[in-house]
């Protein structure tokens, strides 16, 4: 009887628990779900107050007492001054120093999937609300491409950019290659790290091939479609000629239309030449003619801040807890790849 009770008590708390597990794990699941429907939110920073202030602290730390103190009065006599030059210009129907132009920083960290062309549709909507000809569009790329109508969907929102006459410039640190430089070479200017990789004007298709494996296992696998051409190569089929030629030609048309693309925003570049599916380091690259200086984005938007306010623009969702969990295995994940990459000392063709 006491063996009962213990085990009825036991099973009972079981139950409990896989109780609470399962409430926890459908919880976080709603909540992952009611995060998809909320609207994002746009960050504002402004990088000409960055600027200037970690100027401030560095001077601070470089002065004496004395130093600083002789500092602070020269520039409130200065502030005096012109405050006072700016009231008297006003009384005598003078016009004001001229408002500052914009450059407003867009950041674009490319997956395969270009998915991030969510977050950059609603940034460039945003600038395109308030900026003039005046201003500019700075972008900070980083992507070594993927999907072809994912980076042509991300190239279109830059063109959006050019189409309103708003000078665009994309700044590469670090890599903008095929589907990358597809998006690159629309701006009126791209700036390059010495480093930086950019090119691989090229299409490529890998698909890994089970029939042999399926054939020596004594096992059939079988495919229907409508269309001669519904599906040309397969993973697990046997694999006519004639299903690889259209194939290939398939991935040559898809050559020709990024061919197409690049030349007609850098008509000056020898597409012959640089469309061959190579890459470059940026300095190789100002010599073909794919970049047009070589700078890092930091000098850059530091020079600019010296003329215009600098501004950063960044949509983001907030992410779900179901979503951070999923975000962290997906950056382990992928610093165990590049990890493994440097190892074995494999690079990006």
């Amino acid at each position: 009887m006491e063996f009962l009770y213990e085990y009825g008590l036991f099973l009972a708390k079981a139950v409990t628990f896989v109780l609470a597990i399962i409430a926890i794990i459908v919880a976080i699941t709603g909540a992952a779900m009611k995060q998809q429907h909320k609207k994002g939110e746009l960050d504002i920073t402004d990088l000409s107050e960055q600027f200037c202030e970690t100027e401030e602290d560095i001077i601070h730390a470089l002065l004496s007492k004395d130093e600083f103190k002789e500092k602070e009065k020269a520039d409130k006599k200065l502030a005096k001054e012109k405050a006072k030059a700016d009231k008297k210009a006003a009384k005598a129907g003078e016009k004001k120093e001229p408002k500052k132009s914009h450059v407003f920083v867009v950041d674009f960290k490319g997956s395969i999937d270009a998915k991030e062309v969510s977050s950059l549709r609603e940034e460039v909507s945003a600038i395109l609300s308030v900026a003039t000809p005046e201003d500019e569009v700075f972008v900070r790329l980083e992507s070594g491409g993927g999907m072809v109508h994912g980076y042509g969907l991300a190239s279109s929102q830059l063109d959006r950019i050019r189409q309103h006459n708003i000078p665009l410039t994309v700044s590469v640190d670090k890599v903008a290659a095929s589907g990358g430089y597809m998006m690159a070479c629309v701006a009126n200017n791209i700036i390059s790290a010495p480093f930086a990789i950019l090119g691989s004007i090229g299409v490529i298709a890998q698909v890994p091939n089970f029939n042999k494996l399926l054939k020596k296992n004594d096992i059939d696998f079988e495919q229907f479609t409508a269309g001669e051409f519904k599906r040309t190569v397969t993973m697990f089929g046997e694999n006519t000629e004639k299903g690889k030629e259209k194939f290939i030609e398939e991935l040559e048309e898809t050559h020709v239309l990024f061919k197409n693309f690049v030349s007609e925003h850098r008509p000056s570049l020898d597409i012959v030449k640089v469309a061959t599916g190579e890459h470059w380091f940026g300095t190789t690259a100002l010599e073909l003619g794919l970049v047009d200086s070589i700078q890092t984005s930091d000098d850059y938007l530091q020079a600019k801040s010296k003329s215009h306010k600098v501004v950063a623009i960044k949509y983001e969702v907030k992410k779900g807890l179901a979503e951070k969990f999923s975000k962290a295995a997906s950056l382990s994940a992928e610093s165990f790849l590049g990890k493994l990459l440097q190892r074995n000392n494999i690079f990006p063709s």
